[in-house]
């Protein structure tokens, strides 16, 4: 296409784009609508929203991020954001940066701090415009992103664990590993893939964003091409180290499969859609990875792809203490979990790593499969609510050939738990 038709294009479309006052009027539905005076937004972000004429009460809310040199409306017409939002009735809102780069702030100081200014506490102003004025579902928030926007998304978990349940990131790097302190927006080692940490600094990194937060960390999908020569690939391999570590998962997967030609997918903390952490490696494709039924699929890893409500918000907080009483081939295991948030749990999953060598022969309180491996428990009819602060006790026998521990980590409904 010539550069002066393209040129034409963009202009006509941002042309066409209606804006609305943040104070006076209503969003116009079924239309990509700029919103003006929003917030704090030191950055001059501007905030673009698309609002279904089926959005549903108390709508969940994705911010989808664009890549350097995009923009908002430019990824409003480039994904399938919208289309998903007009099928399941959430808001979709798309930050756009006015920077001559027309890439997102993710390496300034200020950029990798909760409230530090730039970038995140423009969109994070977003968020609560919507929120304000749809009545949003708080629990049901969600950060999706290409390119730039995916290393976005990784800094708004990261700034912000308590605003967003879960994120997607296409082609992107790990929570401050493109950090500058001299005004640069690029990082060549970082992009290079040369920068490599251990999971606990990878983790430190994030928890460093916000200082003493304890509470629920966001689930995270990640997506990159084997032969990305933008952000090379060895910066999946970080940002899996990085999330297994914040979420308090094994790196080693509890799952694997091939959900189309060339791809590999792994999953960690748990085996459902809606695993701790998921990653998705393309063979052979480039940075420019993203493509027509991706985003059904980071759809399916938020919850929202359902009919009808999204499903129930996670819990909170959960506490698992196991043990186990062993002999020479055998032992049993008694497993007690305990809702430590503050919305009861209807219907369960608690899903475990047995030890090598162990295979369940039988079990109570809960239906086990596989007998072995990434195990994953799931309610009996009696059992499946939790109230806050309530237990429910579980467990099963086992053969071992000479490990007889009990699992130490565990996931209820794909959030970590802690382990004691």
């Amino acid at each position: 296409m010539p550069a002066t038709l393209l040129a034409l294009l963009v202009a006509a479309l941002f042309a066409a784009v209606p804006t609305a006052s943040a104070r006076t009027e209503a969003v116009p539905t079924a239309a990509l609508t700029e919103i003006t005076g929003f917030g704090t937004n030191p950055s001059n972000l501007q905030m673009y929203l698309y609002v279904p004429d089926n959005v549903t009460a108390h709508p969940a809310v994705v911010v989808a991020v664009h890549y350097c040199t995009g923009s908002g409306p430019a990824m409003y017409s480039g994904t399938e954001w919208a289309r998903l939002a007009d099928t399941h009735g959430f808001v979709v809102i798309y930050p756009s940066v006015t920077r001559s780069s027309k890439c997102f702030d993710v390496s300034s100081p200020q950029a990798l701090k909760r409230g530090g200014g730039s970038d995140p506490v423009g969109i994070k102003s977003m968020i609560d415009w919507t929120v304000r004025t749809y009545s949003a579902d708080t629990a049901r928030i969600y950060a999706t992103g290409i390119s730039s926007g995916a290393m976005m998304t990784n800094v708004l978990l990261g700034d912000y664990p308590d605003v967003f349940a879960a994120g997607a990131a296409f082609s992107g790097v790990p929570f401050g590993c493109f950090a500058t302190t001299d005004g640069s927006e690029w990082n060549s080692a970082c992009s290079g893939g040369t920068v490599t940490r251990t999971p606990q600094q990878w983790g430190d990194l994030v928890r460093a964003a916000y200082p003493g937060y304890t509470g629920p960390r966001p689930r995270m999908q990640v997506w990159h091409g084997t032969e990305d020569d933008v952000l090379r690939y060895p910066n999946f391999g970080e940002e899996i180290k990085q999330w297994t570590n914040v979420l308090g998962v094994s790196q080693t997967p509890a799952a694997t499969d091939t959900p189309a030609s060339g791809w590999t997918r792994t999953r960690y903390g748990a085996t459902g859609d809606r695993a701790p952490v998921e990653a998705i490696s393309l063979q052979g494709v480039g940075h420019n990875l993203y493509a027509t039924g991706m985003a059904a699929r980071a759809l399916t890893f938020f919850g929202l792809d359902s009919s009808g409500p999204a499903p129930q918000p996670q819990p909170g907080a959960c506490k698992v203490t196991a043990t186990a009483n062993a002999w020479s081939t055998g032992l049993t295991a008694s497993v007690t979990v305990t809702n430590t948030g503050t919305s009861t749990v209807n219907g369960w999953q608690l899903a475990f790593a047995l030890p090598a060598g162990q295979t369940i022969t039988n079990g109570w309180g809960a239906t086990y499969s596989p007998a072995s491996g990434a195990v994953t428990a799931t309610n009996a009819t009696y059992n499946g609510t939790i109230a806050p602060n309530a237990s429910v006790s579980i467990g099963y026998q086992a053969n071992h050939g000479g490990n007889s521990a009990a699992p130490g980590a565990f996931t209820l409904n794909g959030k970590a738990c802690t382990a004691s």
